[in-house]
């Protein structure tokens, strides 16, 4: 069992309740868990044609959008980082020593093939135990 437990949540994706409920399982009496949003600024390309406020505005929806799901959850606070999803989940877990983190993950797409997914990045370097939640579809 775990006494600070990270969990990824990522907006787009529905998976979000139920790697809630994994935490809760692995959770100590008295732990907490942190639900972690990472926002992806556009890139560099893409940023350049957008006007400043239309991304902080972004950022700000995605901050409401986690305060809104934690909102009743005992014991859980949200989080949410500008930065590379993998990278920037791996920093967190380490700044906040974190014990475990519970990430989703899909089934694998050529393209994951060739680059790695997210969950795949986060289980090979995170400072922690991570536990995989994998996706129905």
């Amino acid at each position: 069992m775990y006494n600070k437990i990270i969990v990824t949540m990522a907006l787009d994706h529905g998976i979000g309740a139920a790697s809630m409920e994994v935490a809760r399982t692995l959770l100590n009496e008295g732990g907490e868990i942190i639900a972690l949003h990472v926002y992806e600024a556009p890139s560099g390309s893409v940023g350049a044609y957008l006007d400043e406020d239309v991304v902080k505005a972004a950022f700000e929806k995605s901050k409401a959008e986690m305060d809104a799901r934690v909102k009743d959850l005992r014991n859980v606070r949200a989080v949410v980082v500008k930065g590379h999803s993998g990278r920037t989940i791996i920093d967190v877990a380490a700044e906040k020593s974190a014990d475990c983190i519970v990430i989703g993950s899909h089934k694998p797409g050529l393209l994951d093939y060739l680059l790695g997914s997210t969950a795949a990045r986060v289980v090979r370097h995170a400072p922690c135990a991570v536990h995989v939640l994998r996706s129905a579809s």
